[in-house]
């Protein structure tokens, strides 16, 4: 496992590399939530494209579990567990892309404004060389998640400064909705008990990224 500094360069550097071993890769962001990893995702996204890399970003958010079916199953105030999300599912997509299906492969999204699931929403084309996806549990040793991490073929961990990312996170959960109070609650109660789970699944990346 190696451990380095943000630099972009080499982070590109080592995502050419991956992408030249083989005609369609995968490659995972985890870390625990605020971490920074939609922005990494979507900062290497844009990069490879202006390398003319055919790629694709495909956020775990997205097979979170509808609100409906989470108030069915008792946890909608749970939202962003790890039992929150369908990830066989999710596995079931990453090796359908993994395994080169010929025909377009449609992932969900997630929208942030009504932190909501939305199906049918990212085309990743035949033609996609590297899968970027990103998600709190990449790394998780507690079924189904690792079945997720088989489909992988490199996972990057973002190590972030506890109070700088636990600010990112009340900020965030503010700007989509909450008062400050129940923000702060939410963080406290949701998600740093996850953070905690996520942080002990730090020594399974094979990349270590310091993050401020």
């Amino acid at each position: 496992m190696d451990v380095i500094d943000p630099d972009e360069s080499a982070l590109l550097d080592r995502v050419r590399a991956l992408v030249s071993r083989h005609a369609s890769r995968v490659l995972g962001i985890a870390g625990p939530p605020g971490a920074g990893k939609t922005t990494l995702a979507e900062w290497l996204f844009e990069r490879l494209g202006d390398d003319g890399v055919d790629a694709a970003y495909v956020p775990m958010d997205g097979f979170h579990l509808a609100d409906a079916a989470l108030a069915e199953l008792g946890r909608l105030d749970w939202k962003g567990a790890p039992d929150t999300f369908d990830a066989a599912g999710y596995a079931a997509l990453l090796a359908r892309v993994r395994e080169g299906e010929a025909d377009v492969v449609w992932a969900p999204a997630f929208e942030r404004v009504l932190e909501q699931p939305l199906a049918g929403s990212i085309a990743v084309r035949p033609e996609v060389r590297l899968l970027l996806t990103e998600g709190n549990y990449l790394l998780d040793a507690e079924a189904p998640w690792p079945s997720v991490r088989a489909q992988l073929d490199e996972v990057w961990y973002l190590d972030a400064d506890d109070r700088r990312r636990r600010r990112r996170l009340v900020a965030r959960h503010e700007r989509f909705g909450k008062s400050p109070e129940q923000a702060r609650e939410w963080v406290t109660r949701v998600d740093d008990p996850n953070a905690t789970r996520v942080v002990a699944s730090r020594d399974r990346a094979d990349l270590i990224v310091r993050v401020s």
